[in-house]
C-alpha cells in the first residue's frame, strides 16, 4: 500500500511538474510576443484625447496588445494611442474609462476598474467572473459591468450571468437580479433568469435598456434604477444598444429566434416596434456602438488569428455593406 501511495504521488508530482513547465513556457512565449515591434502606428499618452475620439482594445500583436486605446475619430485607422491599461473590455464617456481585466494567478481573479480623463484611478472593484460587457452613462456618472459567473457563451444552456450597475468609484453596486421582472404590470417569478449587455439611456440618468432571459425567452428590457424594475419592453432583442438621438435600439438578432445559432446585427425603431435586419452575414458576438443616428460599429474575430479582430461599421441604409473602420481592435466606444 505505501508503495502504491508513493507511485501515486510520484505521477502527481510528475504531472504538476509538467503542467508548471507548460504554463511557464506559454508565458514566456506571450511576453516575449507582447514586447514585438507592433503591427500598427502606436503612441502612448497620460490622458484622453480633448477633440472627439474612439476608444477600443489593441489587439494588434506585438507591444501594447490588450492595452486600452484611443484614435482620433477622424481618422480612426491612423495612429493608436495606447493608454497602458490592460483590459478585456472597455467603454468610456468623455471623463471616464471603464476597464474590466482578467488577473492571471493563482487563482484568476477579475477586475473593473475607472478612470478618469488624465487616467488617474477612480474605483476598482472584484468581479465575480469573466468579463465580457462594460458601459458608463453619458455623464460618466455610473458604470455598468457583465460577466460570465459559470459558463462562456450564451449559446450555453448552463451558462450565468451577473450584471451590476454602480457609480464610478466603485463605492456601492446593485445587481439587476434583485430587480423585479415585470410584463404588463405582473411580476415575473423566474429562477433562471439571466440579465446582461446593459445601454443607458441619452439624457436619462435613471433608466437604461438590457437584455433578459428565462426558459429560453429572449426580452428587451427597460430598467428604472430608482424604481428597481425591469420592464419587458419586446422579444429577441438582445445585447441593445441605444441610438443617440434615444429613437432606435441596434441589437443582435438570433437567426433561430433562441439563444442558440448565429446573430445579425438589427435596428429595432421604439416609437413604431418596426425591426431592420441590416446586411451582415457573419455571425456577430459583441455588443454593438453607435457611431452616429445613421451607422453601427461592432467588433469582429480575425478568422484564424487567434485573439485578434476588427472594428467594422455599417450604415443603415439599405443595401449597405460593412466597411472596415478599425484594423485590430475590438470594443469601441465613440466619445464626442
Amino acid at each position: 500500500m505505501r508503495k502504491r501511495l508513493l507511485l501515486l504521488l510520484a505521477v502527481v508530482i510528475a504531472t504538476l511538474g509538467a503542467a508548471g513547465a507548460q504554463a511557464f513556457t506559454a508565458y514566456q512565449q506571450s511576453s516575449a510576443s507582447r514586447q514585438a515591434a507592433p503591427d500598427v502606428q502606436v503612441a502612448s499618452a497620460g490622458a484622453l484625447p480633448s477633440g472627439p475620439f474612439v476608444l477600443f482594445r489593441n489587439t494588434a500583436p506585438g507591444q501594447g496588445f490588450g492595452e486600452a486605446a484611443t484614435a482620433a475619430l477622424s481618422e480612426p485607422n491612423g495612429r493608436r494611442t495606447l493608454l497602458g491599461k490592460a483590459c478585456d473590455r472597455v467603454y468610456a464617456a468623455r471623463n471616464l474609462v471603464s476597464c474590466l481585466e482578467t488577473r492571471n494567478g493563482m487563482p484568476t481573479s477579475f477586475e473593473a476598474s475607472t478612470y478618469d480623463g488624465s487616467l488617474v484611478q477612480q474605483g476598482t472593484w472584484a468581479l465575480g467572473g469573466i468579463p465580457n460587457r462594460t458601459r458608463v452613462s453619458a455623464d460618466g456618472s455610473l458604470v455598468a459591468t457583465t460577466v460570465f459567473v459559470s459558463g462562456h457563451s450564451y449559446a450555453s444552456s448552463s451558462f450565468s450571468t451577473q450584471t451590476l450597475i454602480g457609480p464610478a468609484d466603485g463605492s456601492s453596486h446593485s445587481n439587476l437580479e434583485d430587480y423585479a421582472l415585470m410584463d404588463h404590470g405582473a411580476r415575473i417569478k423566474a429562477t433562471d433568469r439571466n440579465i446582461w449587455g446593459v445601454t443607458f439611456s441619452p439624457g436619462k440618468p435613471n433608466e437604461f435598456y438590457a437584455t433578459a432571459s428565462s426558459q429560453g425567452n429572449i426580452w428587451l428590457v427597460h430598467g428604472d434604477i430608482a424604481a428597481r424594475t425591469l420592464t419587458i419592453a419586446a422579444s429577441g432583442v438582445e445585447c441593445p444598444s441605444v441610438s443617440p438621438d434615444g429613437q432606435r435600439i441596434a441589437f443582435k438578432k438570433s437567426t433561430s429566434g433562441t439563444l442558440a445559432g448565429a446573430r445579425q446585427p438589427a435596428v429595432l425603431e421604439l416609437a413604431t416596434g418596426n425591426v431592420t435586419v441590416l446586411g451582415e452575414q457573419r455571425d456577430l458576438d459583441d455588443q454593438i456602438e453607435w457611431l452616429d443616428n445613421g451607422t453601427i460599429l461592432y467588433g469582429m474575430p480575425r478568422e484564424g488569428a487567434g485573439p485578434d479582430s476588427d472594428i467594422w461599421s455599417l450604415s443603415l441604409e439599405p443595401g449597405a455593406a460593412p466597411r472596415l473602420f478599425i484594423e485590430h481592435a475590438w470594443s469601441p466606444a465613440v466619445v464626442r
